[in-house]
């Protein structure tokens, strides 16, 4: 198991330094001259030649490159182009609202969709089995900023519960209006995500019940919930958990419709900004923390599949 953890992390690290590389010159592709976008409209040749020289773009190619790899060993990802502001320490800021935002409407969904998605397996044959696969349906078709609105509008303009978006200016130092303005985005991002967790749970749990040891354990005297829960639900989460990862990674991802219509200054603000000004310490920055996570979770996925199934543990030897 030691040996598999150290593979994966090579693995995980590789993967790393090939995303650093491949946004490093998908970026330098793109049209137009971030010095340019700098300098604002109607800037002389000189002006932009100083701008270049301020950033860094007049440097050749493959000097940029060694600079950018040479400051991402040093676990620096430079400075913006227009604040002049550490893209790290900017990261850090923004992930104080991203992070709290995609774990909290994770974790909600989890609490929706597991219950949900073994009622639904178990009652398979039932009315409500039927009407909680049509419910799941619908979310999963449901488009995430569609459903912020339609909160907002119900909850914010209508009800006046919530507020319709924004963050306190002093952050988690105003916790009461930090968690206020959280509630919306959270059930937005969650109902759309527990829609779709609950389809694999049910196909799951469904697989679990129709198998033989499942039967074999019922057969040996156990009561059907006690078979279930000793010997169905962990054989049906192995299959989930991988599922779990993906679901994780595509929320943090997708994270930025749903900063932009509740107007969190969150890691989306952030990268759509950055592409506006032609700001690539922050793009990359941004894309970089991005994909890191994203490894980290199916990484974290991976090895809790092999804490959960000794078969897989074996595999891996």
């Amino acid at each position: 198991m030691l040996r598999y953890l150290l593979r994966r992390l090579v693995i995980l690290l590789l993967s790393l330094l090939i995303a650093a590389v491949v946004l490093f010159v998908l970026l330098r592709l793109l049209p137009g001259d971030p010095a340019a976008a700098l300098v604002g409209v109607g800037a002389t040749p000189e002006q932009i030649e100083a701008a270049r020289a301020q950033i860094g773009s007049d440097q050749p190619l493959g000097a940029q490159f060694v600079t950018y790899l040479g400051d991402l060993a040093r676990f620096d990802l430079g400075q913006s182009f227009v604040s002049r502001a550490s893209v790290l320490e900017e990261i850090s800021r923004r992930l104080s609202v991203t992070l709290p935002l995609t774990l909290a409407a994770f974790a909600l969904a989890l609490v929706i969709a597991v219950p949900l998605g073994v009622l639904a397996a178990v009652k398979a044959d039932r009315w409500i089995g039927l009407v909680l696969s049509v419910v799941s349906q619908i979310g999963i078709a449901v488009p995430v900023f569609w459903l912020g609105i339609l909160l907002v509008y119900q909850f914010s303009l209508t009800l006046r519960w919530l507020p319709s978006g924004g963050f306190p200016l002093r952050g988690y130092a105003q916790p009461g209006q930090a968690i206020e303005s959280m509630v919306l985005p959270v059930l937005t991002i969650a109902i759309i995500m527990s829609a779709s967790l609950m389809r694999y749970v049910r196909a799951s749990m469904l697989e679990v019940l129709n198998s033989d040891f499942l039967r074999t354990a019922r057969a040996l005297g156990e009561s059907h919930n006690g078979a279930l829960v000793r010997h169905g639900l962990r054989n049906a989460a192995v299959p989930v958990v991988s599922v779990l990862g993906i679901e994780l990674s595509t929320t943090f991802l997708g994270a930025v419709v749903v900063e932009q219509v509740f107007s969190l200054p969150g890691m989306g603000s952030m990268l759509l900004l950055g592409i506006q000004q032609r700001d690539y310490p922050n793009i990359q920055g941004v894309l970089l923390v991005s994909t890191l996570l994203v490894l980290l979770t199916g990484f974290l996925a991976d090895i809790l599949q092999r804490m959960l199934d000794p078969r897989l543990r074996e595999a891996s030897r």
